[in-house]
């Protein structure tokens, strides 16, 4: 700690030299948390703020309603507390979304005070996103200094996959600031052995809980076993704080779910996604351990696993391959893996220089070394399930990975910044930034003619950085170009690090994302967005999974980006000239040569692309449908005579047209239209009752049951994991109901039953 290096001003003054003589002497070192501040932290914090907040509110409302299954909901928990209150997908409350509400909650609260319109929904959502630096921020800072801390919050904010989500209304926008605000109570925690801090981490798991289930819970192994071996305090005392703090985490995640379990059925919601109407089921099941396993019942991964094992691919179920270079691979890399090398090196170059201090409170390197285990922890937990988990998953899932990384380069840099006069700091430091150019490089090479200039130029700056930082490091102690040498290499080094994510993040805001599979940046060579869609591989050979909206990894690029248009994710209308913001086309062609959409789905030439339970290529099941002027002013005649104006299998469907006419839409099977509700002799009721005016069909002209089985292992269809509830009521409505063609899709009148029927 001592080694002479060149002289330059310490960024990081809790851990400089003095520490150990203010021990012998029985004073308290200094922290970053007491020492003075600095003159330029303020300015240089406040535009880390601000620079983040210009990133995610520029462009904004280019994404339209983004995930418009969310967006309905948001837009019903506006105009209904019952349906604010259990998260429902339609105000009259017929199914909630297939997660909790929490993150729902803010969104919908700023569309009843603003109205209802793309910024209004996603407002909330880039303020989170600053929220999240702010809070890293200072959970680094406490330790480590401004310095850290700030590169920490712009290594965070220029993560492509955090720029992408927190300019989009998926749960993982809050979930990711909630995981980070309770790394922050840990430490805090940690830090004199408070009780309250730990009860308020606990409250915040609870309430991360509240926003995806079971995928808050992930950090804890690590968070608690290290607080039970490291708070300064007796274990008996340890171990009742942790009590306490899983008493809160009960008390702020179960309230909800003791509500929903114990209000009567027939007067709340069907549970989005279960197939027992139950939550409990939902959170074990589709949304918790199904998710590890791949047995989701009711989903593409589940339901087409066990129907015919080799539907699945090869080694992740239909979600890709599994493996520990999944973070890495062609599809996920560019979203998370920028900083990923950087921050394993320095967790292993933390721990190295700070485990030699003891476990008491004023060791300031126990402190140090506790921040590494606690972000390192949960870096390392949250990657490997990641990496190996068979259940869906999306690539911004890794938004959560974020916070992880960021936290330790940051700390990492301050550690071995002020071990620089040592060889192996120097040489560790060097390395580093001469390895993170170089993946820059691999990663910018993947996206095909994106900026090939930037990958030189980002390799280039980073060899000549880590040769710098060699150098300087090893120059005669006391010169003054030595110091210049130094600081030269290291802001170099950082920019070369952080260039090739920036760009990515530029390109993200610089278009829109919607649908319910989004990516940040440009399409890469072999992952998604690609001509043909992800490239894969199943036992030993290679094909493509159909880059189309009935593939489970289908294209998620816009037309800017070199995608298909009418994909998962497209331009400001879903890719499709002339769309509704919400959402993008409803079909699209099926899949490539050696293609696979949605597994048991009804297939097209060349590959099997999904369709809805109606028969309408692709059914809008990861994008919304295109709702004309015809049809929404159909929805909104007479709406006010009916519960719902209109009926649609699958929640995306559904969800198009109640944005577009503001009126409630049953979403008949929930997002896979593989849930059973309503049931047929349920939807009877309803129309018997007078409750629903219209059954949505197919948009292309075409008859109901014809299409098939529907998307997502059947949409319902017989056999399929809704036991053909969407299948049934699709063919009721069709043997009782004339059908008529408005706008382009076809609606049927439930309200005027073919002569004879009923």
């Amino acid at each position: 700690m001592t080694t002479a290096v060149p002289p330059l001003d310490s960024p990081f003054p809790e851990r400089g030299p003095n520490a150990a003589a203010d021990a012998a002497t029985d004073q308290a070192p200094a922290t970053a948390a007491t020492a003075p501040r600095p003159r330029w932290e303020r300015p240089a914090y406040l535009a880390l703020l601000l620079g983040t907040a210009a990133l995610l509110l520029w462009n904004l409302s280019a994404s339209g309603y983004a995930n418009s299954f969310y967006s309905a909901a948001v837009q019903a928990g506006s105009e209904s507390w019952k349906a604010f209150f259990f998260g429902s997908s339609d105000a009259g409350n017929s199914i909630t979304v297939d997660k909790p509400p929490a993150a729902l909650w803010p969104m919908a609260l700023s569309v009843r005070l603003f109205g209802l319109g793309s910024w209004q929904i996603l407002v909330p959502q880039a303020l989170m996103g600053v929220g999240t630096t702010a809070v890293l921020y200072a959970a680094v800072r406490r330790q480590f200094g401004p310095a850290a801390a700030l590169l920490s919050g712009a290594a965070f904010a220029l993560t492509p996959v955090a720029a992408l989500m927190f300019r989009f209304n998926n749960p993982d926008a809050l979930l990711t600031l909630l995981l980070t605000v309770t790394v922050y109570c840990v430490l805090r925690a940690l830090d004199g052995a408070h009780t309250k801090w730990l009860v308020l981490a606990g409250a915040v798991i609870g309430l991360a809980f509240l926003t995806k289930t079971l995928q808050a819970f992930v950090i804890l192994p690590p968070l608690a076993l290290l607080y039970a071996v490291c708070a300064p305090t007796r274990l008996r005392r340890r171990l009742g704080q942790l009590l306490l703090a899983g008493l809160a985490m009960v008390v702020a995640g179960g309230w909800w779910v003791a509500i929903v379990e114990l209000w009567p059925a027939g007067s709340r919601p069907y549970i989005g996604g279960s197939q027992n109407n139950s939550f409990l089921e939902l959170t074990l099941g589709y949304n918790g351990l199904g998710r590890i396993s791949g047995d989701e019942v009711g989903s593409v991964g589940g339901g087409a696993r066990r129907a015919g094992g080799a539907g699945a691919g090869g080694g992740g179920g239909g979600w890709g391959e599994t493996g520990i270079d999944r973070l890495f691979s062609a599809n996920i890399g560019g979203q998370i893996s920028w900083l990923l090398p950087a921050a394993l090196i320095m967790l292993v170059a933390g721990l190295v220089i700070t485990w030699r201090a003891r476990r008491a409170t004023d060791s300031v390197e126990s402190m140090a070394r506790a921040a590494f285990l606690a972000w390192g922890g949960c870096l390392l937990i949250t990657g490997l399930i990641f990496s190996y988990m068979q259940g869906i998953f999306h690539e911004y899932y890794t938004v959560a990975l974020a916070p992880f990384v960021a936290a330790l380069v940051g700390m990492g840099v301050a550690v071995l910044w002020e071990e620089r006069g040592g060889l192996a700091a120097s040489l560790t430091l060097s390395a580093t930034v001469a390895l993170t150019a170089w993946w820059s490089y691999v990663l910018l090479g993947r996206a095909s003619g994106y900026l090939p200039w930037l990958r030189w130029t980002v390799l280039a700056a980073g060899l000549l950085a880590a040769a710098g930082l060699l150098i300087g490091s090893r120059w005669r102690p006391g010169s003054r170009t030595g110091g210049r040498l130094l600081l030269g290499a290291a802001a170099l080094g950082v920019g070369a690090a952080l260039a090739g994510p920036f760009a990515y993040c530029l390109t993200t805001v610089d278009s829109g994302r919607s649908g319910s599979i989004v990516t940040a940046g440009p399409a890469v060579a072999g992952g998604v967005g690609g001509p043909g869609g992800m490239r894969f591989k199943r036992a030993g050979a290679e094909g493509f999974r159909g880059g189309f909206p009935g593939g489970p990894q289908g294209a998620t690029q816009g037309a800017p980006q070199g995608g298909f248009p009418g994909g998962a994710q497209g331009g400001p209308q879903g890719g499709m000239p002339g769309g509704a913001p919400q959402g993008g086309q409803a079909g699209a062609a099926p899949g490539g040569p050696g293609g696979q959409g949605v597994p048991g789905a009804a297939g097209g030439a060349g590959g099997r692309g999904a369709r809805s339970a109606m028969g309408g290529p692709g059914g809008g099941l990861l994008n919304g449908t295109k709702a004309s002027a015809e049809a929404t002013a159909a929805l909104r005649a007479n709406a006010g005579g009916y519960t719902w104006a209109a009926a649609a299998v699958g929640a995306q469907n559904a969800a198009s047209y109640q944005l577009a006419s503001g009126e409630p839409v049953i979403p008949i099977g929930g997002f896979n239209g593989s849930d059973p509700s309503p049931t047929l002799a349920k939807f009877q009721e309803y129309v018997k009752a007078g409750k629903i005016h219209y059954f949505i069909g197919q948009n292309d002209g075409g008859t109901g049951a014809e299409g098939g089985q529907g998307a997502r292992g059947g949409a319902g269809g017989p056999g399929g994991p809704g036991g053909g509830t969407s299948s049934a009521i699709a063919e009721w409505v069709k043997a009782g109901f004339k059908a008529t063609t408005i706008g382009g899709a076809t609606f049927y009148d439930l309200t005027a039953p073919v002569s004879g029927t009923s």
